[in-house]
């Protein structure tokens, strides 16, 4: 079959756009495939950026667990946490991972960006139609409370505040709530610490808390509910630290990182030590379960002394027993519990006002009450300013 002249140049325009048709969807082809790969390529990217925060995440949460104030730069630099009061609240109430005792290290400190964040912290919490109990419960489960007096009373004030606030009229003033709070807490450790033989009495506790309103009495019936609340079932404490010793390591007397001497071997290491009940503890890390070491502090003395090597040392020593080794014990590294080797235990802080600190703390721990004299001041206060007939 013949095409005339004006068909065959007709075919051939046909052919040439069937041509351009089929480079126009190779070249869509090209560019989908293009797009597609840049596609996965922004989604691979994305998703090792979330792997990578993620990663950072984690690494900032352990900073944070070896030292708070490290581990929330080490966060906000890189933009994991916003530095404002509300934004580190809401990390530390809510973030999975944080260790309860560096949490309460980290609120209790005094500089103004912490209070803030403390107040922050304390308002996420609704103690609405809550008891003081149940309020202290909720309270006391989202951190640890720390051993120093100034950072408990910060704390403390803060929780009073806010439980006032949630519950108006239910107390005279935050100081009766401050006051009360503390003799449920010494209530707790008097009723469910072994170490403590006088356990207080429901007379007591009423007798302890008379006037303590703006020098009313509070009704007996609400006393004896809080005590037999606490007698029932004592306060838990968050599972890092939860042990054995639960009882003996809740609100110590005073906390911290120092540097100790070996008894055998004459290195310095750095360890957490606690200090209660007449006894100092010490840990490698705070997450620790047991103690590396336990020194009683019966019959022992402290005081300041210089060492070559460490400055603002300390010692704790025997002054009847010169030369022989201090009653002590240790765990090995393969979990054996021996003797201690020191005949008197050189410790290292990180300030001349720390070292000053801790001697103050471990002369007080053997004599005194942990609590007593931030009670006995408030209580002072509320009695003065009772209206007189």
């Amino acid at each position: 079959m013949e095409f005339t002249a004006a068909e065959e140049l007709e075919i051939e325009h046909l052919k040439m756009h069937k041509q351009d048709l089929l480079d126009d969807i190779q070249k869509l082809k090209m560019a989908i495939d293009n797009v597609m790969a840049e596609i996965q390529d922004f989604e691979s990217t994305e998703e090792n950026k979330l792997i990578e925060r993620g990663k950072q995440l984690s690494r900032g949460k352990k900073k944070f667990n070896m030292d708070p104030k490290k581990g929330v730069h080490y966060l906000v630099e890189n933009k994991l946490l916003d530095l404002t009061p509300q934004g580190v609240a809401e990390f530390l109430y809510k973030e999975d991972g944080l260790n309860k005792t560096a949490i309460g290290d980290y609120l209790g400190e005094r500089e103004d960006i912490h209070l803030q964040i403390l107040k922050a912290f304390v308002e996420l919490h609704e103690f609405s139609d809550l008891n003081l109990v149940q309020a202290l419960r909720q309270f006391l489960w989202s951190f640890r409370l720390p051993g120093e007096a100034q950072k408990i009373d910060r704390m403390m004030e803060a929780f009073a505040t806010r439980y006032c606030d949630c519950n108006p009229g239910v107390f005279q003033s935050t100081d009766t709530c401050y006051i009360l709070s503390f003799a449920i807490i010494m209530l707790n450790t008097s009723l469910h610490n072994p170490n403590v033989k006088d356990k207080t009495s429901l007379e007591r506790f009423i007798s302890m808390n008379r006037g303590i309103n703006n020098g009313e009495d509070l009704p007996n019936e609400l006393l004896t509910k809080l005590y037999e609340s606490i007698r029932n079932e004592p306060f838990k404490i968050p599972e890092d630290d939860g042990n054995d010793l639960t009882h003996t390591f809740f609100n110590p007397d005073r906390e911290g990182w120092l540097l100790k001497l070996g008894g055998r071997v004459k290195t310095w290491k750095r360890r957490w030590f606690i200090l209660t009940d007449n006894c100092l503890y010490y840990f490698e890390y705070t997450t620790d379960k047991e103690p590396r070491g336990i020194i009683p502090l019966e019959n022992l003395c402290v005081r300041e002394v210089s060492s070559p090597r460490k400055p603002y040392c300390l010692e704790l020593y025997n002054p009847n027993s010169k030369g022989q080794k201090i009653k002590a014990c240790k765990t090995e590294t393969d979990g054996r519990v021996v003797e201690g080797k020191h005949q008197s235990y050189m410790i290292s802080a990180a300030t001349a006002e720390e070292r000053d600190d801790w001697i103050e703390s471990i002369r007080a721990s053997i004599t005194k009450d942990p609590f007593y004299d931030l009670v006995s001041v408030r209580k002072r206060k509320v009695i003065n300013q009772a209206p007189h007939d």
